[in-house]
């Protein structure tokens, strides 16, 4: 999961690409960038960390031009390694900055071919790295001195040919524009807009509408699965299908966690998605657990609110705020490690003992992923002198790795991984636990846009909507990607640096 943005403009675009980042910060707090043209030179920003500590006034007055993209990034591969900040940018052909949003299934084979066919050289562990190349190769071949819509809408095309998984990528091509596209699944949301001003049409392209909101575009719609846009330097906005056979399954987490409640995705309002989430899991509380003697409703902050809401009001119970949350702690799903994530929740929620003690309290999050979040929050709640601690999730139980962009790589990670519901609920330490029935799921986001017909739930049910998924993957994934890896990375980069001082 990262954020991407990309801008064509009449004036200066680095407040704006700045402005819309810190707007998709929850979608990458490892890492930010920005990429910039103007009048034949590129000007670069990109560091480690979140958006206002990586740009300074000294950084912005550099980035200069009407066009420019940006990415803030979550590290699903790799390390936590500025090498791997985004935009990347390639010389050849033109000179093409690219950031994406997603994950490459066979960016291994990629990686190889890029190397012995196109002649062509990775220089990190980023399949980012491997779309930009493949991009810039498909665009190369067609040995054009100067290139119009058509030859980019081609190479487009070959990149629909050749990568698999999930990508939702801004590139920009020095002197020519700004292009976005989006996998022929459409699993990872992009969308774009249009602002008018005296001097001329604007347009702005983003992981989510909300980034458009605030910064007064009008959001025009989603790209379409497999499609790519392509505004030139005059402004100019020219569209083509570029898939053969486009099937529209976009992820469903993006719905329970990832996204914004105030964005709209594929023509669904995520906020009413989770209220609709609310309401069914509280149908589930009603059709299978009549008797029960809950006494008050506490959300984790912040994304379960709205569900936990919903689901006080159609219950008829007492709704209360229980934590407080110090919103200068990172979102603990995607920190890079385990032991970075056990050491911030107590530091990032505070419980309020009136709202605890003596009740038999259910707890709303909207998801149990590793369930160290969860078994914490629950002994918070024993600590402050609840009677009864039960717990409820938004989502069913996450079983199976995601390999198109979330950060869950291991099984061996998933808390419920090989168990039952029973099992979950004594390792989280609840009274009680209750899931969001799948099929529940899927009707409260469908019921926003009744034209969707799949969602790509593979973390749910292990079903890979690319169809190319094989065992021998996954457990290549779980090798590199597995916490226990990214710590020995991590150690070895910074055992590297300690050396590199040291001479």
């Amino acid at each position: 999961m990262c954020g991407i943005i990309g801008m064509v403009a009449k004036g200066p675009v680095n407040q704006a690409l700045y402005d819309g980042l810190t707007v998709l910060q929850h979608r990458g707090q490892d890492a930010a960038g920005i990429m910039t043209y103007d009048n034949g030179h590129l000007h670069l920003r990109k560091d480690n960390g979140l958006v206002r500590d990586v740009f300074r006034t000294r950084h912005m007055v550099q980035l200069k031009g009407n066009i420019g993209i940006g990415h803030v990034r979550y590290p699903t591969a790799g390390c936590a390694s500025s090498a791997e900040a985004q935009p990347f940018y390639v010389n050849s052909p033109f000179g093409i900055s690219l950031a994406h949003n997603g994950n490459l299934v066979n960016a291994e084979k990629l990686k190889r071919d890029l190397f012995l066919e196109d002649l062509r050289h990775i220089n990190t562990e980023s399949d980012s790295e491997v779309l930009l190349n493949v991009f810039a190769h498909e665009l190369a071949v067609q040995n054009k001195l100067r290139i119009d819509e058509n030859d980019i809408f081609d190479a487009v095309a070959g990149v629909h040919r050749r990568c698999r998984g999930a990508y939702a990528a801004v590139a920009m091509i020095n002197g020519y524009g700004v292009v976005g596209f989006r996998d022929p699944h459409g699993i990872r949301p992009v969308c774009f807009g249009e602002r008018e001003t005296e001097l001329g049409m604007e347009y702005l392209i983003a992981s989510e509408s909300v980034a458009l909101d605030v910064l007064g575009f009008r959001l025009v719609r989603e790209l379409d699965p497999g499609e790519a846009i392509y505004i030139d330097m005059d402004g100019n906005l020219h569209s083509r299908q570029c898939a053969d056979n486009p099937v529209h399954a976009p992820c469903i987490f993006e719905y329970v966690y990832l996204a914004r409640p105030d964005s709209m995705i594929d023509d669904i309002a995520v906020y009413k998605s989770r209220l609709r989430m609310g309401q069914r899991l509280a149908a589930k509380i009603e059709r299978e657990w009549a008797d029960h003697d809950i006494d008050v409703v506490i959300p984790i902050p912040d994304t379960s609110r709205t569900v936990a809401l919903e689901l006080a009001s159609r219950l008829g119970i007492t709704y209360r705020e229980g934590f407080i949350k110090n919103r200068y702690i990172a979102r603990t799903f995607i920190m890079p490690g385990q032991t970075q994530r056990k050491k911030s929740v107590r530091q990032k929620l505070n419980p309020i003992e009136l709202e605890f003690k003596g009740k038999n309290v259910l707890l709303v999050d909207d998801s149990i992923v590793r369930g160290t979040t969860s078994q914490q929050i629950i002994q918070m709640a024993r600590d402050e002198g609840a009677a009864k601690v039960y717990f409820a999730s938004a989502a069913p139980p996450v079983r199976y790795p995601n390999v198109y962009g979330i950060d869950m790589p291991s099984p061996q990670e998933l808390i419920a991984h090989g168990r039952s519901d029973e099992e979950i609920c004594q390792a989280i330490g609840a009274d009680r636990l209750i899931y969001q029935d799948l099929n529940d799921l899927v009707a409260a986001v469908r019921q926003g846009n009744k034209s969707l017909q799949q969602f790509d739930c593979s973390c749910f049910n292990g079903e890979y909507i690319t169809g190319d998924v094989s065992p021998e993957y996954l457990a290549e994934i779980e090798k590199k990607r597995s916490d226990d890896a990214k710590q020995k990375k991590e150690a070895n980069l910074a055992a590297t640096m300690e050396l590199y001082n040291h001479t």
